[in-house]
């Protein structure tokens, strides 16, 4: 499995492992949904939840005539590409107010939902 990002250069992690910096490859054994985040500084931070799912020889019956009596190796390479998007940093002002607003409301009991 690669995972490319564009602008290359962030770091990628796959189910909470570190695999390297972008473009970063790690083998896989097993399919199945798959987290991946991806860091760089000055960009907003990704996390994807993939799912990968087996190819046509990997399915029982055929994985045993693939796996034993098939003469040439079979590789299953997938490529995962990110667009990562630069981070906006909101005004002071803002945060600060909206921290005033959420702070008056809880303290009338107003219950609001999470962003």
């Amino acid at each position: 499995m690669t995972v490319r990002t564009n602008p290359p250069g962030a770091t990628v992690s796959v189910d909470n492992q570190l695999i390297g910096t972008a473009p970063a490859a790690s083998p896989f054994v097993y399919y199945g949904t798959r987290e991946i985040r991806v860091e760089k500084d000055g960009y907003r931070t990704e996390t994807l939840k993939t799912r990968i799912n087996p190819p046509w020889y990997q399915y029982p019956g055929l994985d045993f005539i693939t796996e034993s009596l098939w003469p040439w190796e079979i590789r299953d390479e997938r490529i995962i590409d990110v667009e990562l998007v630069p981070q906006v940093l909101e005004p002071t002002e803002q945060v600060l107010g909206r921290a005033d607003q959420l702070r008056s409301q809880s303290r009338a009991g107003v219950v609001t939902a999470p962003r």
